[in-house]
């Protein structure tokens, strides 16, 4: 059996051990088109005879700029048995972002899927002062394509092919083999430089905490230039896994269903719309139907995880009434079976967790950066190593500790090999000891379950020296059907504020069912009934924190918050820099009045006359 120690040994892995005819999947012109494991083998290979043939070396840079698909893995083992270095981007960053990537990370050559995405990267390619060879995956004219290199593979394949071999023996497991280009909340994107051992140790480690096998299919729609998407796919095919490509975050729902799928990857925020969608059902029912729809959702944030042997008689009674009469239908609108979800990149409402776990949708909430591979922790259902609420126990192999002040340090195989062309930069993140400071601040609850509290670089202090971990609350406050996104702000001031992105959908119904009239959403916001829902919303959460911790002041915004308008990062993080500055003048809006009303108080207290005390008098 081949051992795996280099990301490309999985080919070998998968014609020896899953040789299926749909290891990869994806749509073209409308139908599924897909590829067997020896497929997979093949053109992976030829591509690589091909790279050789156009003059790429062992250690350059080759930049991918692509939607999922089957050809995304082609390209990205014939790299790896290449030894040239793997460098994915983003198709939603700013020219400036790709210019900086294109110089320097001094790419060869750049392979982009489509026209459009060709178009955003242009304005880059044309200002790099070195021209990358450009190919592209699908038929633009004036353009080579990546066909042309398999081509040119399959014709000098006799002439490369022990070349490519010899590269393949002589690849080491701490060699270089990816750089990941940072998302970021600020600054210039940096180079995550990652080795075959960092990625291979992790998805090994990762592949041992979740139930599905040979013989299920995932559909994958996170960006696979993202490390958590991308280490998430080398684990299935590990573990000889289908993977379908989605064709679009619209079609998701409609390709599980096709595929009849048994789980995907998501990020907190897609898994929020789709429980938002299943909850915003309910609303249309009456009668009886509304009663038992309601009793699915309270029923579901009693759930537990580690089984249901300590529930009543009762409860395991409605647990069954209710996978028949609604849960099972929430299934069967992403394909019928039971699902498992992966997720990350920010934390998850519990009772959320809860409600899809009741109906067979389990929820695996780990914990990573790009800079370790990624995955440092993940809840395990399948072992009853779970705890809601946290993102579960530290992965094998890898170890974990706390800094004084609560940061989370981790060293093992899964650290990366530093940031390209930045080695203070990397000594300030990877100490002597190898220990690598993640930047975040957690506990461990139980003495087991990693507790992720927020950004050490996002906790600010409250003008009376009070400490606010701003994420912790966001989270909270998501919770709520009427908030889409929110920003808890507050540094050096008297008390926290919200900026409020509230959840249009939710809100237009409330307003309709208290026949409110409004021109647009900027007229809705400013009534005063809806002031009043949104601080009687507040009171409930409030209710759940520490006074000084409690949102006194908020305001509410009709933006939508996105990756496209540079709001979110692409993992939808909130991008505070830009947030506070976008919303600037709100901000000194919302503490300016409070300053405003205290300093007419002391305005006022100054005026008044004090009598002379006698010992003033001379």
């Amino acid at each position: 059996m081949t051992q795996i120690t280099r990301t490309f040994d999985l080919l070998d892995h998968l014609v020896e051990r899953y040789p299926k005819d749909d290891i990869l999947a994806g749509k073209v012109a409308g139908e599924w088109v897909r590829y067997s494991s020896h497929d997979f083998y093949k053109f992976a290979h030829y591509l690589a005879y091909g790279l050789c043939e156009m003059g790429l070396k062992e250690g350059d840079r080759v930049v991918t700029m692509s939607g999922n698909c089957p050809e995304w893995n082609f390209i990205d083992m014939a790299l790896a048995m290449s030894g040239i270095i793997h460098v994915p981007i983003y198709p939603t960053l700013s020219t400036e972002n790709y210019l900086h990537i294109l110089r320097h990370s001094e790419a060869s050559a750049v392979f982009v899927s489509t026209r459009m995405l060709l178009n955003r990267l242009r304005p880059a390619l044309d200002q790099a002062e070195t021209k990358p060879q450009v190919y592209t995956l699908a038929q633009v004219d004036g353009e080579r394509r990546t066909l042309e290199i398999l081509k040119l593979g399959i014709a000098n394949r006799d002439k490369w092919m022990g070349e490519i071999e010899r590269r393949k023996r002589e690849i080491k497991p701490d060699d270089w083999t990816t750089m990941i280009y940072t998302s970021g909340t600020t600054g210039m994107p940096k180079g995550v430089m990652l080795s075959h051992r960092n990625l291979c140790s992790n998805f090994l480690a990762h592949a041992q905490v979740q139930p599905m096998d040979s013989s299920c299919r995932v559909l994958s729609f996170l960006p696979l230039n993202h490390i958590y998407e991308r280490s998430l796919n080398y684990h299935f095919q590990y573990l000889g896994i289908s993977i379908y490509y989605a064709e679009s975050l619209g079609t998701i729902q409609q390709n599980m269903q096709e595929i009849k799928g048994h789980g995907f990857c998501a990020v907190p925020r897609v898994l929020e719309m789709v429980y938002d969608k299943l909850y915003a059902a309910g609303k249309d029912f009456s009668g009886l139907k509304k009663a038992v729809y309601d009793w699915a959702f309270r029923h579901g944030k009693h759930y537990d995880y580690t089984g249901l042997r300590k529930f009543s008689p009762m409860y395991l009674l409605g647990q069954k009434i209710l996978d028949r009469l609604v849960y099972s239908h929430w299934r069967e609108k992403f394909g019928g079976n039971r699902l498992t979800v992966i997720t990350g990149s920010s934390s998850i409402q519990p009772d959320m967790i809860r409600v899809f776990a009741a109906a067979g949708i389990n929820i695996y909430e780990g914990y990573g950066l790009s800079e370790t591979s990624p995955v440092i922790a993940v809840n395990d259902p399948l072992h009853k190593q779970v705890k809601i609420g946290t993102v579960g126990p530290v992965l094998g192999g890898i170890e974990m500790q706390f800094a004084d002040d609560g940061e989370i340090l981790t060293r093992g195989p899964h650290v990366m090999l530093g940031y390209y062309k930045d080695p203070e930069y990397t000594a300030q993140v990877v100490d002597p000891d190898g220990w690598f400071h993640t930047g975040d601040i957690g506990t461990l609850v139980s003495g087991k379950y990693l507790k992720i509290t927020d950004r050490k670089k996002d906790i600010f202090k409250l003008s009376a020296g009070k400490y606010i971990a701003p994420q912790l609350i966001e989270n909270m406050l998501r919770g709520s059907e009427y908030i889409e996104q929110v920003m808890v702000i507050g540094e050096n001031e008297k008390c926290a504020a919200a900026i409020i992105s509230p959840n249009f959908n939710t809100l237009h119904y409330w307003a309709l069912k208290y026949k409110l009239h409004y021109r647009d959403n900027a007229e809705l916001i400013a009534m005063p009934q809806v002031h009043d829902k949104y601080r009687k919303v507040l009171e409930v959460y409030n209710k759940e924190l520490a006074p000084h911790e409690q949102i006194k002041l908020f305001r509410l915004v009709t933006d939508e918050w996105t990756p496209a308008n540079g709001l979110l990062s692409p993992t939808l993080k909130l991008r505070r820099a830009p947030l506070m500055e976008k919303y600037r003048d709100l901000v000194a809006d919302i503490f300016g009045k409070e300053k405003a009303s205290q300093n007419a108080f002391f305005s006022a207290f100054k005026s008044i006359e004090l009598p002379t005390m006698p010992w003033q008098k001379k």
